[in-house]
């Protein structure tokens, strides 16, 4: 996609390279609302916290921001009352760069675990960060926050209905340590409409719970996740109001940016060769949908029949049966695509599991589960699980 596409009115972009990483590609990035955006959040639910997340709730809550200052290389997790003092200090020096309110400011950052953030490092980019910002750099501002991403991930929605003409940008890093709540991972997604924050919390919060909070790739959540959400009404619409058809669009265009950069995560995700949909069918509401298709997405065992093209569907309905969804053995069908290898709990014999390993071999497909217990629905999204992520992940500090 052009860096026209990723343009959104009244946003600016810079990258600078502060030597966080080991190498010598850009490991910071600035992202800049001409005027204070309204802003909404969701953070990771793990109970160890890094410092940055703990500067940036409180300031999010509050429903405005103008700048985040994001690196990577480097988590400023598990880092005291140091680390805490470095967040802060960043955005201070970012804060008078710009010459907004220090309150204006997020931090960000995603790396190594209980390593202490060279913060001077970013402080002396700052001035270059603010100099060299622009509209077109969104996808240097991805590229720059990847650790052991293999791409850089933006994804672009217009608001379509109800003379809206915004647009809708998001910007996601994310790999490893990829799972609810939240998905390991940063998203920045930004738009020109004018939306006030009490709805834009609406939103997001509905829009990660159907993607970033509906992916695995290990099992693992993070200390640094976080997803922040900047509208600064530089369209020049009306505002968008709560229950009106110009707030159902933008839900609409806010859920599809998020799916899209979910699902582009866990294609990426360490080692995997596979992006699986899992979605169940007939349960009895759709949290116990969620639940089932959970319980499937995240088992070890049916992540490496994934990658072993094996069509074991016994340690999918295994998976199944120990979920907190209610679950009749003699009522399940399971289809890969649509290949049906059980029905009502029985094997559809040789013939169909060959035609199931054949799907398998796709790089993407989908698992439908029918539980015919109700009218409930839900969907998953996974990854394979491979040799390549072990390697990844044994010697990622090195």
């Amino acid at each position: 996609m052009s860096s026209a596409n990723n343009q959104v009115t009244g946003f600016r972009f810079a990258t600078a390279t502060a030597g966080i990483k080991q190498t010598q590609r850009p490991d910071c990035g600035l992202i800049y609302s001409e005027v204070p955006a309204a802003c909404a959040g969701v953070f990771t639910r793990n109970q160890v916290v890094a410092a940055p997340l703990q500067v940036t709730r409180p300031r999010v809550l509050r429903g405005k921001c103008q700048a985040i200052l994001v690196n990577s290389g480097n988590a400023n997790a598990c880092t005291g009352a140091e680390g805490i003092k470095t967040a802060q200090q960043n955005g201070k020096t970012l804060a008078a760069a710009l010459g907004v309110d220090e309150e204006l400011i997020a931090l960000a950052s995603t790396g190594v675990i209980g390593v202490q953030l060279p913060g001077a490092r970013l402080d002396a980019v700052v001035p270059n960060l603010v100099k060299e910002r622009a509209a077109d750099k969104a996808v240097a501002v991805a590229e720059a926050i990847m650790t052991t991403d293999m791409f850089s991930k933006t994804s672009v929605a217009r608001l379509q209905n109800s003379g809206q003409s915004g647009t809708i940008l998001g910007i996601a890093k994310g790999a490893g340590m990829i799972h609810p709540n939240m998905a390991t991972m940063l998203g920045f997604v930004l738009t020109d409409a004018h939306i006030g924050a009490e709805l834009l919390q609406t939103c997001l919060t509905l829009a990660v719970e159907q993607s970033f909070n509906s992916i695995t790739v290990d099992g693992d959540t993070s200390t640094n996740d976080m997803v922040l959400l900047l509208a600064n009404g530089q369209a020049g619409d009306a505002e968008i109001l709560p229950q009106t058809p110009a707030a159902e669009d933008f839900q609409l265009q806010l859920n599809n940016v998020l799916l899209d950069l979910a699902k582009m995560i866990v294609r990426d995700g360490e080692g995997a060769t596979k992006l699986v949909q899992i979605h169940v069918r007939g349960a009895r509401s759709a949290a116990e949908a969620k639940e089932a298709a959970r319980s499937v997405a995240t088992s070890s065992l049916v992540k490496t029949a994934f990658f072993g093209e094996d069509a074991n569907w016994g340690r999918i309905i295994a998976a199944l049966g120990y979920s907190d969804a209610e679950v009749d053995a003699e009522l399940v069908d399971i289809f890969f695509d649509q290949v049906q290898v059980v029905n009502a709990g029985l094997g559809t014999g040789s013939e169909q599991e060959a035609l199931a390993t054949e799907v398998l071999r796709h790089k993407e497909f989908c698992v439908t589960l029918d539980l015919h217990l109700g009218e409930g629905a839900s969907d998953y999204y996974t990854s394979d699980l491979t040799y390549e992520y072990i390697k990844i992940n044994a010697d990622y500090r090195t």
